[in-house]
């Protein structure tokens, strides 16, 4: 039987290149949210994470991100998506909508944004017009949705998978 000894803290896994992926954020109603995203942005190696409104990020919950972690503060999301996606970015949202695809069976750009709704009312119309495509993440039972932060951990987790490797 194997003996399992705890490894708290183990180094991070060492990429081969960079992560191509940004993450954005409109205006969150929670700053708890805000700052588990951060958390999970931070271990993914994602280099790149916007955030829109009066953002807060509660430095006990969103603790030891490091410096390659850029975070960025905007009013708002549109002109900052419209720019990306004129650098090339395709627009990914994560969302319930009539034309999403399932998680499972969609494969991500190395090259893209992962837009994220507000908690309570999703993603807004402007911005579902702007995206390139929608995914979602199958529900089993009830609430009828994920929350926002874990729905957001669930999708880097997907994408890392995807390339693990950068």
């Amino acid at each position: 039987m194997p003996r399992f000894v705890q490894q708290r803290h183990k180094q991070p896994v060492p990429l081969e290149r960079p992560r191509e992926l940004i993450v954005a954020c409109p205006p969150m109603k929670s700053n708890v949210n805000l700052s588990r995203i951060v958390r999970a942005a931070g271990c993914c190696g994602i280099r790149r994470l916007i955030c829109c409104g009066n953002a807060r990020i509660l430095p006990e919950i969103a603790r030891d991100t490091g410096p390659e972690l850029q975070i960025e503060f905007h009013r708002t999301l549109p002109p900052v998506l419209k720019k990306l996606k004129g650098e090339g970015y395709t627009l990914v949202g994560l969302e319930q909508t009539t034309e999403s695809t399932c998680i499972y069976e969609f494969t991500f750009p190395r090259r893209c944004v992962l837009v994220v709704g507000h908690e309570r009312l999703g993603i807004e119309e402007e911005i579902l017009a702007m995206l390139d495509h929608v995914v979602e993440i199958p529900v089993y039972g009830l609430p009828y949705a994920h929350n926002v932060a874990t729905a957001t951990a669930i999708a880097l987790y997907e994408y890392c998978r995807q390339y693990p490797r950068g």
